[in-house]
């Protein structure tokens, strides 16, 4: 099988839905993409996280509306596991404006896609977070964080900004307005290889699992409010 330029072997994915047809939807897409295969189909939560633990794959393609063990939790529970630290979950919903996303992506999800998203864009999108840009589509991403932050449940969850640079809280705040890497380092003068060693810097400092996890910190500790622009 032909593998992922970008990787030492296939990239695997875990597909997870209540409904069958979409799975089979899913899988016949992922399977005939090179560089690619599925390893494992779960129909709700509590299969989910087991079947993560088993096969270990790069991308989960979740679901949030689930009998039992919803994708929320389950998203929760592979990203608390520290033996699934390599996993980057994707969540598919029906709806862009979901609130449940936002949960999710505060709970460890790399990003979200809507489930009628072209399939060349899904495709895409697996090969985006398995090569670390984990933030997928950053503005919608950063709409929806903002949309809901104001009412969210409170986190205890949210970091001390205080180990930060000045340098490093600056780009985090870019970061979280939905900019690139390339377009913070055109905002600052600085190189983009500069930008992102000051994003993971703040994302080690910061204990955030990728880029969707500083945005949802960066509202969450008051560094941006909802309307900020730079």
């Amino acid at each position: 099988m032909t593998t992922d330029p970008t990787t030492s072997h296939p990239i695997r994915v875990l597909l997870v839905d209540d409904q069958v047809l979409v799975r089979a939807g899913l899988r016949a897409l992922v399977d005939a993409e090179p560089g690619m295969t599925v390893v494992g189909e779960a129909g709700d939560g509590d299969a989910a996280v087991d079947v993560a633990r088993r096969e270990h794959p790069d991308v989960v393609l979740m679901d949030i509306r689930m009998p039992r063990t919803d994708g929320l939790a389950a998203t929760q529970r592979i990203s608390a596991d520290p033996d699934l630290a390599g996993v980057h979950v994707v969540i598919l919903t029906t709806f862009e404006e979901d609130d449940h996303v936002f949960e999710a992506i505060r709970g460890g999800a790399a990003g979200f896609l809507v489930k009628d998203t072209e399939p060349a864009e899904l495709l895409r999108a697996i090969r985006t977070v398995v090569v670390g840009e984990s933030l997928l589509s950053p503005r919608a991403t950063r709409s929806l964080v903002e949309a809901y932050a104001t009412h969210a449940k409170p986190s205890s969850l949210a970091p001390e900004l205080g180990v930060l640079t000045d340098r490093e809280r600056q780009v985090m705040q870019l970061v979280a307005v939905g900019m690139t890497n390339a377009e913070i380092a055109e905002q600052l003068f600085v190189s983009p290889m500069t930008t992102k060693t000051h994003v993971s810097r703040a994302m080690i400092k910061l204990g955030a699992r990728d880029r969707a996890q500083l945005v949802v910190f960066a509202y969450e500790t008051g560094l941006v409010t909802p309307g900020w622009r730079p």
